[in-house]
C-alpha cells in the first residue's frame, strides 16, 4: 500500500503538470506521512541529499558550458569541423555530428549543443540546399553526445546516485569511446542518408585553411582537456577541476577570442544560476524519494521479478533498456538517473555487469529519450532552433533512432567499449 502511494502521488503530479522535482518531494512527503515516520526526516534525507562536496563540481561545469556556449566557441569548433570533413557526400551532416562531438565533450550540455551549433548550422545546411529536416534530426541526435563524452554533469548526478560506488573520473573515462562510437554511427547514417537525398559535397578549403581553423579552435578544445586530465592526473579533485575549467573559459573568452560581452555574460550567469537551482532541487528531493524506494525494498523486488521471469542476463538486460527508453520518453533525464539507478544497478551487478558499463548504457538510453516525442526537450528546442514543425521531424528521424541504438547494443553487450579505457587508466 505505501510504495502504491509513493508512486501513485508521483504519477498524479506528474500528471498534472507539478514539476517533477516537486513531485517527487510530495510524493515522498505522502510515504513517510502514510508509514508514521517523523515528517521531520523527510527534510533531513533532502538536505542530506545535496549536502555532497563533489556536487559542487555541477554548478561549475554548468557556467563553463554557459560561457563556452555564449563566448563564441562554438563558431570556432563548427569551422574547424566543417574544413576537416565537409568534403564528403552529404558534408554538413557530419560536420554537424563532429561538432557536437567535441562542443559536446566541452559543454556537456546536450540543450547547449542544440542552441550553439544548431543557431549555426541549421540555417546553412539550408542555404546549402539540405531540406529542414534532415538538418534538425542531425543536430538532435548529434547532440547527446554532451552527455556522454567528459565532462559531464549527469555522469556526477549518476555517481551520486550509486551512492559512491563508482568514481567520477573513472565514468569520465568510461564515457570516452561509447561517445565517439556513438557519434560514428550518426556520421555514417547522415553520410547514407545524405547520399540516397542527393545532396552535394563541399569543396575542401585545403591544408593551410584546416591548421588555421584547428589553431583557432584549439583554446576551446583545452578546456575538456584541463578538466579530464587535471581530474585524471590527480592535479585536480573533480570539484577543483570544475573551478578551474570555468575561469579557463572565462579568460578564453574573454581575452584570447575576445567574444563574450558584458550583456553575454549577464545571460550566461542568469542562465547557469537557473539550471543549477533546477538539479540541485531535483537532487535534494530525489533523495528522499530514493530513500523510500529503499525503504520498501523496491531494488530487491526488482531483481526478484526480472529473475523470476527469466535468468538470461541479454533478455533482462534488453528488458531493462526497454524500460529506462520508455521511461526516457516521458521524463526528464537526471530525476530518472536518480530514480533508476538505485532500482537498476542491483540487478546489472547481479549479472556480472561493471558499475561503469552500467552508467554509460543508463545514459545513452535516457539520452536517447531526450530526442523522442513526447517528452523530447532535445527534440523540441531542435524543432525550435530549425523552425520545423516537430511532426515533421519524427517521420523522418528513424534512421538516428536506429543509429544510436546500435551504438547503445553494443555498449550493453560489449563490456571492453566502456571499461578498455578506465582500466588502462587504472593500471
Amino acid at each position: 500500500m505505501g510504495l502504491a502511494l509513493l508512486l501513485g502521488v508521483f504519477a498524479l503530479c506528474v500528471i498534472i503538470g507539478t514539476p517533477v522535482a516537486f513531485a517527487l518531494g510530495i510524493a515522498a512527503l505522502a510515504a513517510f506521512w502514510h508509514e508514521g515516520l517523523p515528517l521531520l526526516v523527510v527534510f533531513q534525507r533532502i538536505v542530506s541529499g545535496i549536502n555532497v562536496f563533489s556536487l559542487m563540481a555541477i554548478p561549475f561545469f554548468i557556467f563553463a558550458g554557459e560561457l563556452m556556449f555564449h563566448g563564441g566557441i562554438a563558431m570556432r569548433l563548427v569551422r574547424f569541423a566543417q574544413a576537416a570533413v565537409g568534403a564528403v557526400r552529404g558534408g554538413l551532416g557530419v560536420v554537424n555530428v563532429f561538432s557536437s562531438m567535441l562542443f559536446g565533450g566541452i559543454s556537456g550540455s546536450a540543450i547547449a549543443d542544440i542552441s550553439a551549433l544548431g543557431s549555426i548550422l541549421v540555417p546553412v545546411m539550408k542555404d546549402k540546399g539540405y531540406d529542414a529536416d534532415y538538418a534538425v534530426n542531425v543536430t538532435v541526435t548529434s547532440s547527446i553526445a554532451g552527455i556522454i563524452i567528459p565532462p559531464s554533469h549527469n555522469m556526477i548526478i549518476f555517481a551520486l546516485a550509486t551512492g559512491g560506488a563508482v568514481s567520477i573520473s573513472g565514468l569520465f573515462m568510461a564515457g570516452v569511446v561509447p561517445g565517439v562510437l556513438m557519434c560514428l554511427c550518426l556520421a555514417v547514417t547522415a553520410y547514407v542518408v545524405a547520399v540516397k537525398r542527393g545532396y552535394k559535397a563541399e569543396k575542401f578549403p585545403g591544408w593551410t585553411a584546416l591548421a588555421i581553423t584547428f589553431a583557432s579552435a584549439i583554446p576551446g578544445l583545452l578546456t575538456a582537456v584541463i578538466i579530464v586530465g587535471g581530474v585524471l592526473s590527480g592535479v585536480f579533485t573533480v570539484t577543483e577541476s570544475g573551478a578551474f575549467g570555468a575561469m579557463y573559459a572565462f579568460v578564453v573568452t574573454l581575452l584570447v577570442y575576445r567574444s563574450i560581452t558584458w550583456l553575454n555574460f549577464k545571460t550566461a550567469v542568469v542562465s547557469a544560476v537557473r539550471t543549477t537551482s533546477m538539479v540541485m532541487i531535483l537532487i535534494a528531493c530525489a533523495g528522499a524519494f530514493a530513500y523510500m524506494l529503499t525503504f520498501y525494498r523496491v531494488p530487491t523486488k526488482t531483481v526478484e521479478l526480472l529473475t523470476g521471469i527469466t535468468e538470461n542476463p541479454i533478455l533482462i538486460l534488453l528488458m531493462i533498456n526497454v524500460v529506462l527508453l520508455l521511461l526516457g520518453m516521458i521524463m526528464d533525464m537526471a530525476a530518472l538517473i536518480l530514480i533508476c539507478t538505485p532500482i537498476f544497478l542491483p540487478v546489472a551487478t547481479a549479472l556480472g555487469m561493471d558499475p561503469l558499463q552500467f552508467g554509460i548504457m543508463l545514459l545513452v538510453n535516457l539520452g536517447l529519450g531526450l530526442c523522442t516525442p513526447p517528452v523530447g526537450t532535445c527534440l523540441f528546442v531542435g524543432c525550435a532552433v530549425g523552425k520545423l514543425p516537430i511532426e515533421k521531424a519524427v517521420k523522418t528521424i528513424w534512421p538516428f533512432y536506429l543509429a544510436i541504438f546500435v551504438a547503445l547494443m553494443l555498449i550493453t553487450f560489449i563490456p571492453a567499449i566502456s571499461l578498455t579505457l578506465p582500466n588502462l587508466i587504472g593500471s
